[in-house]
């Protein structure tokens, strides 16, 4: 089963006047570059069978993005990647059919956790995103005993390509 992790892009910035953490979107910057990384991501990854996304602004509107540069495919909205554990979201996934590809748009440090742990690192480890980076991995079996990293890149690399 192929998995993609997407760290959503540049968002407005934590304690902005008038704007909730959990409603903070994504800068007019950090939306036009997420706009050039969905176009490299989409010439690099298969489109998804399933993308699944925090219902947070700033992962919710990366996620569309992705999808209209994908095509034919539709973010399902996953509270757990908002305010889950890596256990809750492990569980999530693992309740994905096997043989498909399923993409995550989320946050840090949840994501770098997720990564580390589906890599077979212990937990507390972390495999640090940027804003708008993606990892892509082969988990042959079940989630529990983990996967082979194919490619982990920079937004600007992705930008490049787009």
């Amino acid at each position: 089963m192929k998995r993609t992790i997407i760290r959503h892009g540049i968002a407005v910035p934590s304690g902005a006047e008038g704007i909730a953490d959990d409603d903070r979107p994504l800068t007019n910057k950090g939306r036009r570059r997420f706009q050039e990384v969905a176009r490299g991501l989409a010439e690099i990854c298969a489109r998804p069978d399933v993308l699944l996304t925090s219902p947070l602004p700033r992962a919710a509107e990366p996620a569309e993005i992705a999808a209209a540069a994908w095509g034919d495919v539709t973010p399902i909205s996953e509270l757990a990647l908002a305010q889950g554990s890596i256990d809750q979201i492990l569980a999530l996934l693992a309740k994905q059919a096997p043989d498909q590809h399923v993409a995550i748009v989320g946050h840090e440090p949840t994501v770098s956790a997720l990564l580390a742990r589906l890599l077979g690192s212990g937990a507390g480890k972390r495999f640090a995103f940027r804003k708008g980076g993606v990892a892509h991995l082969d988990v042959p079996g079940t989630l529990s005993e983990g996967g082979q990293l194919e490619w982990f890149t920079r937004p600007r690399i992705l930008r490049a390509l787009g």
